[in-house]
């Protein structure tokens, strides 16, 4: 069971960091080349487009083939979302993310790896992060009731 959770981490670790430097290699960390590919009525960036074009295809085979086996290899079982309805809640939390990143031009993944390399825009942006996800479940409560 130890060795299992030492592997489990030693994996997340992995994935981490292929993860991070994917964010700095296709430039997602970059807050001013998110901002350009955002300001698509001026001096508009299209290349952010061309990342997340690469990517779709990429999670679509990891899924299908995730999809296809009986148990991770390192759990006990897939946590896949049981979610499958668009509600008020994802709305609301979808267009305060959409805002966030419009303004910043950081998203909670970017954050961390800004935050790695001392930017210290990355840990204003967290702890407002960190603020918002405390306010969601009340927020929420709120929405359902």
């Amino acid at each position: 069971m130890m060795k299992q959770r030492i592997s489990s981490a030693i994996s997340a670790f992995a994935a981490g960091l292929v993860f991070g430097f994917g964010l700095i290699l296709a430039g997602m960390a970059n807050p001013a080349k998110v901002l350009a590919f955002l300001h698509v009525t001026g001096d508009w960036d299209p290349s952010l487009a061309l990342v997340m074009t690469a990517a779709i295809p990429v999670a679509m085979l990891a899924f299908w083939w995730s999809k296809s086996r009986q148990q991770p290899a390192l759990e006990d079982d897939f946590h896949w979302p049981q979610a499958s309805q668009i509600s008020p809640a994802l709305l609301v939390g979808s267009v305060l993310f959409g805002i966030g990143w419009g303004l910043a031009g950081i998203c909670p993944g970017p954050a961390l790896v800004l935050l790695g390399a001392g930017f210290s825009d990355a840990a204003i942006f967290i702890l407002c992060m960190l603020l918002g996800i405390r306010l969601a479940g009340p927020l929420k409560k709120k929405l359902e009731s």
